[in-house]
């Protein structure tokens, strides 16, 4: 299993090796830094060029005619993107970005009453979730220190159900998690923290941005209450592409927090009353026109995970990430490692955590010799390799890049300390 030869042959028993050629690859490179910005594929860019084409086509007419009319592609998109999160009709709409999206969801279902007055979060999410919480709080006129509640992780790098339940206590009024913790790769059990906030008659939120594309979701079944997440890791929709949220039905006719002239009934949006009359679904909780030029790569990604569907690629992606770690035990084990990620598939997300106390220098030394990481302050490199278009070859040349670079102590010429983007 260690060998060369038994990683070519998985990649030539793999089916979904041929989608690789989809995208545009630098071969001299390994690139397993997908979690953060997937690689451009050539059905995205051709999707690109079709809404431009529409563009000098059709002029403003574009919003109603051609093959994908503007004026409904943030709907048809999200109808078109359900399955990955396992919504029903109408609950996911592409708009927005990530931080937007929450902000608007947030201040929808966060509705602070006497003695029901907290948001409950955790100290592991990333922080642009923090922010906003910490925003939406002050707009109530609250004090975060008082009544933003993050649950603490035992060891930094993961979280345990018990210590969140045991926070849902009678004054949180919400929650908002992330489904794979950003750091560590670690898959929270969305479907049984739903369950004990409904019980205590808590709303619940998660943030999808390391999962969509990554692992199966059932929001809808879970009765999982709204969800928002970005489309540009896993999906490969562009860097900055447009984000996509879902919002459970039971809430459909809920008055969004942040209204706009995109939140409106569309056969009404036109009439310009100074009234807003919402759309009956999730179209709702939009707010401004859709950048459609940031929308369009969306469009050719997610005609490959129609295809494939996210069975194959959940499959494919915990063997990947097994793979990785089982070189990293028997050929790094002299270099000071340690896999901070989940080993269970259930808990494992799509990629894996090392830490290494020289690991900012050592990602720098990767890149150097073609193998693209990702460094996590403060010790933290992510390793990311990704269904559609990585390979068991690629898993088996970057442990053997990295046992050179700690053999010959090549890291050491670098400056332990991150870039301006890490």
């Amino acid at each position: 299993m260690n060998t060369l030869q038994w990683a070519k042959e998985m990649d030539q028993q793999d089916p979904l090796n041929k989608y690789r050629e989809e995208f545009y690859i630098d071969n001299n490179k390994i690139y397993f830094d997908g979690n953060s910005l997937g690689l451009l594929s050539k059905r995205a860019e051709s999707a690109l060029y079709s809404v431009m084409e529409a563009w000098r086509t059709y002029g403003i007419d574009g919003w109603t005619e051609g093959k994908q009319p503007w004026f409904y592609l943030a709907e048809s998109l999200g109808n078109r993107m359900r399955s990955l999160v396992g919504a029903d009709e109408g609950e996911v709409v592409v708009s927005g970005s990530t931080t937007v999206n929450m902000h608007q969801l947030v201040s929808t279902f966060y509705q602070p009453r006497e003695g029901k007055t907290k948001i409950l979060a955790d100290h592991l999410n990333f922080p642009s979730d923090i922010y906003a919480l910490k925003s939406q709080i002050a707009l109530k006129n609250l004090d975060d220190k008082e009544h933003l509640i993050q649950v603490e992780s035992r060891d930094g790098y993961t979280l345990h159900d018990e210590d969140i339940v045991n926070e849902m206590t009678e004054d949180v009024a919400l929650i908002v998690l992330p489904s794979i913790l950003y750091r560590s790769g670690q898959v929270l059990n969305m479907e049984r923290l739903t369950t004990e906030a409904h019980k205590r008659g808590i709303l619940i939120g998660f943030d999808l941005s390391h999962s969509i594309g990554a692992i199966p979701h059932e929001l809808s079944k879970w009765d999982v209450d709204f969800a928002f997440w970005c489309n540009y890791k896993h999906l490969n929709g562009g860097p900055g592409s447009t984000g996509g949220y879902y919002v459970n039905k039971r809430h459909f006719a809920k008055v969004p927090g942040l209204a706009g002239w995109f939140s409106s009934d569309k056969s009404k949006q036109f009439d310009m009353k100074h009234e807003l009359e919402p759309a009956s679904d999730a179209g709702a909780y939009q707010i401004g026109t859709p950048n459609l030029l940031s929308m369009a790569p969306i469009i050719g990604s997610l005609a490959m995970f129609e295809e494939v569907g996210m069975g194959a690629i959940r499959e494919k992606s915990l063997k990947l990430t097994g793979y990785l770690m089982s070189l990293i035990e028997t050929e790094l084990g002299d270099y000071h490692f340690t896999i901070c990620n989940p080993r269970e598939d259930d808990s494992r997300g799509g990629h894996i955590l090392l830490q290494h106390n020289e690991a900012a220098r050592i990602c720098k030394a990767l890149k150097e010799a073609g193998v693209i990481p990702d460094f996590r302050s403060p010790s933290g490199i992510r390793l990311a390799p990704v269904a559609l278009y990585n390979t068991f070859t690629e898993v088996y040349h970057c442990v053997e890049i990295l046992k050179d670079i700690m053999k010959n102590e090549t890291y050491k010429k670098f400056e332990n300390k991150r870039g301006v983007v890490a």
